[in-house]
C-alpha cells in the first residue's frame, strides 16, 4: 500500500471510531517520567533554544498519595500510583522574589496531618508553606520568613519529634545541618558542618563527563535524609548535573547531625549509560507498600547544560543496612509499586528493546536530524521532520515479527517558541502496526488526546505481533514533529546471547580510581550490562553499553577492592551473567 493510501486508511479508521486505545490497568512505567515539563524561562539559558527542563525532584507520600515537587514548574504534581500524575498550578514565591526561580530545588516535610514545602534560598525572608489539602491549590503561609536561608534544602522529622534541615549547593562550601524548632520553625543552635566531597579519593565525585575536567572543582548539592533501623542516611549529589555520571552518594551516622561515615557502597544511585543518563539530586521515599524508591534528575543537555528530565528507580536497604538503587535496565519498562516487590532482584519486566539501530523510514527530514537518530538509544540525538503538520510520519522496522508489549514515544523540542509552564498544549497521533508493511492496523489512537505527553509510554492491554510500527503525526504543540526515541519493547524470536568471554578489568597503578574494561565482541548481542560493587553479592551499580566491547570506568574509590560482572542482551532476552571478578 502506498504511503498516501495508508494515511487515508488511518483517518477513515479514526473517524469511524476504529482503533481506539483503551488502557488496561497500568502495571508498568518507563523512564524518563512522562510529565508535562515546563519550558525553561531563564533568558540566558533560553538563548540556546527553547526547551523543557526540570530537576532536583522530591516525592513525598502524604495521606496515601504521592506529591512530586521539582525545580521551576510553577506548580507540582500528585498521583495515586506513581504513573498518572495530576498537575496543580501554583506560584509559591511572592511577587518580590525573582520571577525566574520559582521554587528551585524544593524541600518537603510531613508533620502530622500537614504537608510543608519550601524552595531554595540564601535569603531569610522566604515563606514556608503548609497544606492539609494539597491535591488542590490550598496553601497557607506557616512561616512568612523562614530564618535558615537554605539552598537545596532537605527536611527530616525524627521519631522523637525533633526536626532538622540539611542544605548545600557549592563546589567550595560543605553540606550543613541544623535543628529547627518543631513549633516555631526557628533555627536552634548553630549550623553544623557535616560532609565535604573527597574527589581525590572517590572517583565518581570528580568533575566532568569522563571525570577528567580539572578546571573546576566538583559540586556537592541536593541534601536528603532517611532513617532506617536506627541509622541515619545523609544523601548528596555530585559532581555536576551536566554529566552522565551524576549520582547520589550517602554517608551514615548514629545521630541526625553526625558524625557521618562514608558508606562502603557509593554512589548508591547512578545510571551512566543507556537512553536516560544520570540519577543524581533526588529523594529516597517509601511507596504505599513500604518499598523504597529513588526519584532523581536525568541529564539531557542538548540546548543547554541544564536541560533535564526526571527518573524513578527501585531502591532499598539490604540486610547489612547498605542503601542501594537498582538502575539496571532502568530505562526499559519497570513494574510500578506492588506488594512483595524485591527491588534487589529488580522491577524490570523482561521486555526487551526491539528496534535498536533497525531500519527507519520517514515522511521527510530536516537538515542533519537523521531518521536513525530516533532509534539509536541516545536521548541527546533526534530525528526531525521538515514540518510539524499532520501527515508527517516515522516508520520503524523491527527486523522480524515480534511480540510488542509496550511502546515509548519521546518527543524532541525542535523550533518550539515556548517559555515557562504551558497548560494548553497537547500531542495527537496515531500509532499503527503491520506484519508485512502493506496491511496496517491501528495500535493506539490518540487523535482526540488533549494532554501534554512529551515521553508518552503505552503499555498495551495485550501484546501484538508486529514487524513494523508507524507513528503518524496529527498535532504537535509547535515547531516540528521530532522524535528522540521511538522505542518498542517486547520479545523477539531467537536465541539469547551466551556468556561473555574474556572479560578483563585493568586497574591503573598510577590512577586507582579508574579502570579499563574489555571483553570479546559478540555478534548476537545488542548490548551489555556491566555490574560493579563492593562484594560479589553487592553488585548494585550498573552501566548499559551499546555497540562497543569496552568501557572506561572512573567511579572507584582509590583504596577499595571492587567486583565486576557482565552480561550480554539482545531483542530476545538476557544472557547469563559472568562470575564476579575481583579487582584489588
Amino acid at each position: 500500500m502506498k504511503s498516501n493510501s495508508l494515511h487515508v486508511l488511518i483517518f477513515i479508521l479514526i473517524f469511524t471510531g476504529i482503533g481506539d486505545f483503551t488502557r488496561a490497568q497500568q502495571r508498568t512505567y518507563c523512564n524518563p517520567m512522562n510529565l508535562d515539563y515546563g519550558y525553561t524561562p531563564i533568558p540566558n539559558f533560553s538563548e540556546q533554544g527553547h526547551h523543557r527542563a526540570t530537576a532536583d525532584p522530591v516525592i513525598t507520600l502524604y495521606q496515601g498519595k504521592y506529591f512530586l515537587f521539582s525545580t521551576n514548574q510553577w506548580g507540582y504534581w500528585w498521583s495515586e500510583d506513581l504513573y498518572h500524575w495530576h498537575f496543580v498550578p501554583r506560584r509559591f514565591l511572592k511577587p518580590w522574589h525573582h520571577v525566574y526561580d520559582e521554587l528551585c530545588a524544593p524541600g518537603t516535610l510531613v508533620l502530622g496531618d500537614t504537608l510543608l514545602v519550601i524552595g531554595s534560598t540564601h535569603a531569610k525572608n522566604f515563606p514556608l508553606w503548609m497544606s492539609t489539602n494539597p491535591t488542590k491549590d490550598d496553601w497557607h503561609e506557616l512561616v512568612d520568613s523562614f530564618q535558615v536561608g537554605a539552598w537545596d534544602p532537605g527536611f527530616f522529622a525524627d521519631d522523637d519529634g525533633r526536626v532538622y534541615i540539611y542544605w548545600g549547593s557549592s563546589n567550595f562550601y560543605p553540606m550543613y545541618g541544623q535543628e529547627i524548632d518543631r513549633h516555631t520553625f526557628a533555627p536552634m543552635g548553630e549550623r553544623v558542618e557535616l560532609i565535604r566531597l573527597q574527589d581525590s579519593i572517590h572517583g565518581w565525585e570528580r568533575f566532568g563527563e569522563h571525570a577528567d575536567n580539572t578546571f573546576l572543582r566538583p559540586f556537592m548539592e541536593g541534601a536528603w535524609m532517611n532513617k532506617h533501623n536506627g541509622k541515619y542516611y545523609l544523601q548528596y549529589a555530585a559532581p555536576g548535573t551536566e554529566f552522565s555520571g551524576y549520582g547520589d552518594g550517602v554517608y551514615t551516622g548514629d545521630h541526625p547531625l553526625g558524625p557521618f561515615t562514608y558508606q562502603d557502597h557509593n554512589p548508591f544511585a547512578v545510571n551512566p549509560g543507556g537512553f536516560t543518563r544520570g540519577a543524581g539530586h533526588g529523594a529516597t521515599f517509601q511507596d504505599v507498600y513500604g518499598r523504597y524508591w529513588h526519584v532523581s534528575t536525568i541529564i539531557l543537555g542538548v540546548r543547554n547544560n541544564f536541560e533535564r528530565r526526571l527518573g524513578l528507580w527501585p531502591a532499598g536497604f539490604d540486610a547489612d543496612g547498605i542503601l542501594y538503587c537498582n538502575t539496571a535496565y532502568g530505562d526499559y519498562p519497570l513494574y510500578l509499586p506492588q506488594p512483595g516487590a524485591d527491588h534487589v532482584a529488580s522491577q524490570f519486566t523482561g521486555w526487551m528493546l526491539l528496534n535498536y539501530e533497525k531500519p527507519v523510514r520517514v515522511s521527510s527530514t530536516l537538515g542533519g536530524y537523521y531518521p536513525n537518530y530516533a532509534v539509536d538509544e541516545d536521548m541527546k540525538t533526534y530525528w526531525s521532520a521538515a514540518t510539524g503538520r499532520p501527515g508527517e510520519w516515522i516508520e520503524s522496522d523491527l527486523g522480524g515479527i515480534c511480540s510488542v508489549y509496550a511502546v515509548q514515544i519521546n518527543y524532541a523540542d525542535q523550533d518550539v517558541p515556548f517559555l515557562g509552564k504551558q497548560d494548553t498544549i497537547y500531542n495527537q497521533y496515531v500509532l499503527s502496526y503491520s506484519t508485512d508493511g502493506n496491511h496496517w492496523e491501528i495500535l493506539v489512537d490518540k487523535s482526540t488526546n488533549q494532554t501534554d505527553v512529551p515521553h508518552d509510554y503505552l503499555e498495551l492491554p495485550t501484546p501484538v505481533q508486529a514487524r513494523y510500527l508507524r507513528l503518524s503525526n496529527l498535532h504537535v504543540p509547535a515547531g516540528k514533529f521530532a522524535i528522540s526515541g521511538l522505542r518498542a519493547f517486547g520479545k523477539a524470536p531467537g536465541i539469547i546471547p551466551d556468556s561473555v568471554d574474556h572479560f578483563v578489568v585493568l586497574r591503573g597503578e598510577s590512577e586507582r580510581r579508574n579502570a579499563w574494561l574489555k571483553w570479546q565482541w559478540m555478534d548476537d548481542a545488542q548490548g551489555y550490562v556491566i555490574y560493579s560493587g563492593i562484594a560479589p553479592d553487592k553488585l548494585y551499580n550498573s552501566v548499559m553499553v551499546y555497540g562497543k566491547n569496552e568501557y572506561y570506568f572512573t567511579a572507584m574509590d582509590r583504596d577499595r577492592t571492587y567486583y565486576f560482572a557482565i552480561e550480554a542482551f539482545n531483542e530476545t532476552g538476557i544472557g547469563p551473567r559472568s562470575p564476579a571478578l575481583k579487582v584489588e
